[in-house]
């Protein structure tokens, strides 16, 4: 969030020029992104978010949600007392067709996340659907809503159906709303036969009935009593391929209810009068029936052998044998003949391959075959491709081929896709391919080898576990050599980090290793990440971590790395706390170093809390690179609780404007994980807002609210202070209001003394708040202060104040 706030010292990032290659990993099993857990919010947080949805600044709004759905908010009401006030404010801000669409469009997603809280406004969203003078992207966003409510929106169904068969209403909105009316369940059932109507309607677009066909898939029981009458509609050619190609996929979703049909649905497959789209819905539907589909696998089989059908039909129909397990055990060895069918297309043959992956123990006694489709070189290179992969998931039954396909990974002659993926097959068979692991280094040694093969292979080491254990030291040297490419040594050191116990002997090597200055620095990095994944088994060697952080022989970046390694330790770290933090403190070490420590230290929660001054210190030392700066901040912040003594510190910290913006930044953003500030210390944030440009002053307006918890008394100064919408701005005020306003101006009049613009803004609007008022005697206590306080402090308003008190005195 708000990166462009502050520069990050990027690292470097290799780009692999090759679509195939980025494919291939991102298909391993072992690389995946772990989803983070979203924090659970404290109730100030939430009404400093919520406060500031009342702004009249879009862009803060924008900034609220973007926090807002940054919080679980699964329990919102164990956390605020009436949850259901901000599932109105949502809707209100939903509604109104005075605020910037995008702001709006966050709304929906932000009330959508509420559940419960939102069902009362279920109608009103309907309601708001049917308006076609709002922005088709809002009302879409709406309509899904409407499908994540579940329960709330039952009562609706028929309202839901009949927006969907409102034909003046944009196509792409009602296309959400249909797939609503899928989410909805046993309360659509008895609109499904309708659904079906609707989707023979030839005047209704086609994404349209696509949608509602696709609908039909995921309503489950409710569909079942209606499966004929889906088959019906499939048979029936007068309808859009499109629209029938969708109710096709649906059924394959309705299960049981519709394996009294699965004659009828092979039937529509080997149709050749039906459009290819069809019929490859139809098999995809005949793979979700299983074993009601078993006595029609051969079928399937001999439509696959029929050359004059659609290659894009007949993919589909190998892809659904892979679905069927065990149904299809029995043809296994008639898929093999299939695909060793020279004369079948590549693309037919390379779906059927898939099925044998997917079909595990039933493939284990043809592994032979396979492995022959693999080594032959007459065979289709997507077809070998995949013959690899499946290879690759028979565990034991492939171990007396591992050979073959550790051949394959050294013959030159074969296509690189092919090699790539029996470099992936051969990690994934662990055990049985430990024989071979010499063999692995000897292939990504081999400097003649392509290049993104080898860095397939390497990554592929990472799988090899138990296997590669006794080859640790092998790594190494590898490392070592030169005379290797370096991406291909970056990617394969990334391998010590999956070796736990088995690389602890040689931790002491590692050290030496990234030392050595004579090896890649991106190749040392690599390989000190991995030491940080080493966890118990690096804990002996936690003190050689920061012997050689010291070392000033070795690159920046790779004692970078190793710092940041050491908040990846865990447990390991902590009893070396104080060494991490006086790093951290070493001003004779570079920059980089430095605040990869800061990062480390943030990680490491309690055991950190007794150097949390030390953490401030280093944000308030001006003679501190700024980098280092703000890793301390997003340190700070990390260490909540911990971090609560030293919130002055920070806010006297952050009225220093010479110091650089992006750091009093993340400085104030750290101080929204650690407590709420009072209204005397707000008024720090506030006048932050003076000294930004445009793009960025509606960041801090947004931080006031949050950080303030969206009290009545920050609300209030954001009303009339730090460059409020000029359009919101009350033009007249009650009694009672302007009475509030001067009071909490009059709270804020003292802490804001040492911030030169926030005051003379406040001084101006007293003044302006002092004219929009009919005052009463009993106020002339509140006015005459305000007089003396800018009287005293020099402001000419306080003139303005005396000619109030003087009229109102008569």
């Amino acid at each position: 969030m708000h990166l462009h706030i502050i520069k990050k010292r990027s690292s470097p990032f290799f780009l692999f020029p090759f679509t195939l290659l980025l494919t291939l990993l991102l298909a391993l099993p072992w690389v995946s992104a772990k989803e983070q857990p979203q924090p659970k919010p404290e109730a100030w947080q939430i009404n400093g978010i919520v406060a500031a949805l009342d702004d009249g600044h879009d862009g803060v709004k924008k900034l609220a949600y973007e926090k807002f759905n940054l919080y679980d908010l699964k329990n919102l009401k164990s956390v605020v007392q009436k949850p259901e006030d901000i599932a109105q404010k949502l809707f209100n801000i939903l509604k109104d067709k005075t605020v910037d669409s995008g702001v709006r469009s966050r709304a929906v997603y932000a009330l959508e996340n509420l559940g419960e809280a939102a069902k009362p406004y279920v109608k009103d969203i309907l309601d708001f659907l049917k308006d076609k003078s709002v922005e088709k992207d809002v009302r879409s966003g709406a309509a899904s809503a409407l499908g994540n409510l579940g329960e709330a929106a039952k009562p609706y169904v028929k309202d839901i159906f009949d927006f969907l068969k409102d034909k003046t209403v944009d196509s792409g909105v009602r296309s959400r709303a249909a797939y609503a009316l899928g989410n909805l369940g046993e309360a659509a059932k008895p609109y499904v036969k309708n659904i079906l109507d609707f989707l023979k309607d030839e005047t209704v677009e086609k994404n349209v009935r696509s949608s509602a066909a696709s609908a039909l898939g995921n309503l489950g029981e409710a569909a079942k009593p209606y499966v004929k009458d889906i088959l019906d509609f499939l048979k029936d050619k007068t309808v859009d391929s499109s629209v029938r190609s969708s109710a096709a996929y649906a059924l394959g979703k309705l299960g049981e209810a519709a394996k009294l049909y699965v004659k009828d649905i092979l039937d529509i497959l080997l149709d050749k009068t039906i459009d290819p789209s069809v019929r490859s819905g139809a098999a995809s539907a005949l793979g979700n029936l299983g074993e009601a589909a078993k006595p029609y696998v051969k079928d399937i089989l001999d439509f696959l052998k029929d050359k004059t059908v659609d290659y894009s039909v007949r993919s589909s129909a190998a892809s659904a044998l892979g679905n069927l397990g065990e149904a299809a055990k029995p043809y296994v060895k008639d898929i093999l003949d299939f695909l060793k069918d020279k004369t079948v297309d590549y693309s037919v043959r390379s779906s059927a391959a898939k099925v044998l992956r997917n079909l595990g123990e039933a493939a284990k006694p043809y592994v032979k075959d396979i492995a022959d489709i693999l080594l032959d070189k007459t065979v289709g290179l997507d077809v070998r491709s995949r013959a690899a992969s499946a290879l690759g998931n028979l565990g034991e039954a492939a171990k007396p081929y591992v050979k073959d396909i550790a051949d394959i990974l050294l013959d030159k002659t074969v296509d690189l896709d092919v090699r790539s993926r029996a470099a992936s097959a051969l990690g994934n068979l662990g055990e049985a391919a430990k024989p071979y692991v010499k063999d692995f280094f000897d292939f990504l040694k081999d400097k003649t080898v392509e290049k993104n093969v080898r860095i397939i292979a390497g990554y592929a080491l990472r799988n090899l576990g138990e296997a590669a254990k006794p080859y640790v030291k092998d790594i190494l040297d590898f490392l070592l050599d030169k005379s290797v490419d370096k991406d291909v040594r970056f990617h394969t050191a990334k391998a010590l980090g999956n070796l736990g116990e088995a690389a602890k002997p040689y931790v002491k090597d590692f050290f030496d290793f990234l030392k050595d200055e004579t090896v890649d620095k991106d190749v040392r990095r690599s390989a000190a990440s991995a030491l940080g994944k080493l966890g118990e088994s690096a804990k002996p060697y936690v003190k050689d971590f920061f012997d050689f952080l010291k070392d000033e022989t070795v690159g920046l970046d790779v004692r970078s790395s190793a710092a940041r390694a050491l908040g990846n330790l865990g447990e390991a770290a902590k009893p070396y706390v104080k060494d991490i933090a006086d790093i951290l403190l070493d001003k004779t070490l570079d920059s980089s170093v430095r605040s990869s420590a800061a990062s480390a230290l943030g990680n490491l929660g309690e055991a950190a809390k007794p150097y949390v001054k030390d953490i401030a210190d280093i944000l308030l030392d001006k003679t501190v690179d700024s980098w280092v700066r703000s890793s301390a901040a997003r340190a700070l912040g990390n260490l909540g609780e911990a971090a609560k003594p030293y919130v002055k510190d920070i806010l006297d910290f952050l009225k220093d404007e010479t110091v650089d913006k992006g750091v009093r930044f993340r400085a104030a953003e750290a101080l929204g994980k650690i407590e709420q500030l009072n209204l005397n210390n707000i008024v720090v944030i506030l006048d932050s807002i003076y000294y930004t440009d445009k793009s960025e002053f509606e960041q801090w307006r947004f931080l006031t609210y949050f950080l303030g918890g969206g009290t009545d008394e920050v609300k209030t100064l954001l009303t009339w202070l730090g460059l409020p919408n000029t359009k919101t701005i009350p033009a007249q005020l009650s009694h009672e209001q302007g009475n509030k306003t001067l009071k909490i101006f009059a709270q804020a009049w003292e802490p804001s003394r040492d911030f030169t613009r926030l005051r003379e803004d406040l001084a101006k609007q007293i003044a302006v708040v002092a004219k929009k008022v009919s005052w009463r005697s009993q106020d002339i206590l509140i006015l005459e202060t305000h007089y003396n306080n800018l009287k005293k402090a020099g402001y000419n308003e306080a003139d303005s104040l005396q000619s109030v008190i003087v009229n109102l005195k008569g």
